[in-house]
């Protein structure tokens, strides 16, 4: 793999499953359908900052920045000061806080909820895990932020690409907080069947290999940790359901993040279809003419969808 590949790669990588992106460039796309970056954040007053580590918050969080302590590790949570219900955002593999920056006030003025950013273990200014990403180990750390901060009920879930995996087992492990959730092009256990799973490492041990040959970075680190595991990790989480008892609106891109791979593309497809089909109270919308980056594609339907889970769970 060429340097000029692997840059795209890491391009491609910060806003998808990592071994997603990977398909997308082995199916031949190119610059062009890279990510756009995360928008440049809102001028809004410099915001506070607190270290926590403590018990669950006996009052509504501080605006701003939150340094929270998990298993041994610190995490940045950043709180949107409102009311109830909490709608609390989760971006995809790869990707921090920062890709919710556009977003956020726009959701602020139209739900006067409490809004809450936060960055996954080793992504933005949270501290780097060991080891192969677990999302078991990821819903953990949001548990523990949402309880430091002292959200521990009525809370809205949105979480995009990877986040998926993290919303399915924060709900189980949390039954109650969660009272509704919106998906965005997110995974979904109906998709990883052996057969697909075992497909996505094939197609991505190679350049998996060629990774580990570049500098050691931050960033590079968490793109290999994602494939670390990834065969089992997610043989689990494919025997994993959502609860009946919290509805879901799952927004589906028109393109998938297979653009280009007509297989993979009527797999998600049909992942997204059947896990709609799979419970109650479960909505699906398709983001017509969206990449899989449907938030920075259609920011207005993102918007549209949370503000009416969140009217619907008032």
């Amino acid at each position: 793999m060429t340097t000029q590949r692997i840059s795209r790669f890491h391009r491609a990588a910060l806003a998808l499953v990592l071994p997603v992106a990977v398909i997308a460039a082995v199916a031949g796309c190119d610059d062009s359908a890279a990510p756009k970056a995360a928008p440049a954040a809102s001028s809004v007053a410099a915001p506070s900052t607190s270290t926590s580590t403590a018990g669950p918050a006996s009052a509504a969080p501080a605006a701003g920045l939150h340094m929270i302590a998990n298993n041994g590790h610190q995490l940045a949570f950043h709180v949107t000061p409102g009311s109830s219900p909490t709608i609390v955002l989760d971006a995809g593999g790869g990707e921090d806080s920062s890709y919710w920056d556009a977003l956020v006030p726009q959701l602020s003025q139209a739900t006067g909820s409490q809004i809450i950013t936060y960055d996954r273990a080793g992504l933005g200014a949270s501290e780097e895990v060991k080891g192969p990403w677990d999302p078991k180990a990821a819903a953990s750390d949001l548990q523990a932020g949402l309880r430091e901060l002292g959200v521990t009920q009525n809370v809205v879930l949105a979480g995009h690409s990877q986040a998926g995996e993290v919303a399915h087992y924060f709900v189980l492990a949390n039954p109650g907080v969660v009272s509704g959730a919106v998906l965005i092009d997110a995974n979904v256990p109906q998709f990883f069947t052996d057969t697909q799973t075992q497909r996505l490492v094939a197609l991505t041990t190679p350049q998996i290999e060629e990774l580990k040959k570049a500098p050691s970075t931050k960033a590079n680190r968490q793109l290999i940790a994602t494939a670390d595991n990834f065969g089992p990790t997610h043989q689990a989480f494919h025997k994993v359901s959502w609860p009946d008892g919290v509805p879901v609106i799952y927004i589906v891109s028109d393109k998938t993040p297979f653009d280009g791979s007509p297989q993979d593309v009527q797999a998600w497809r049909d992942a997204a279809a059947a896990f709609t089909k799979a419970g109650p109270d479960r909505t699906l919308v398709i983001a017509e003419g969206s990449s899989h980056d449907v938030p920075q594609d259609k920011p207005a339907l993102v918007l549209k969808e949370i503000e009416q889970m969140t009217a619907t769970v008032k």
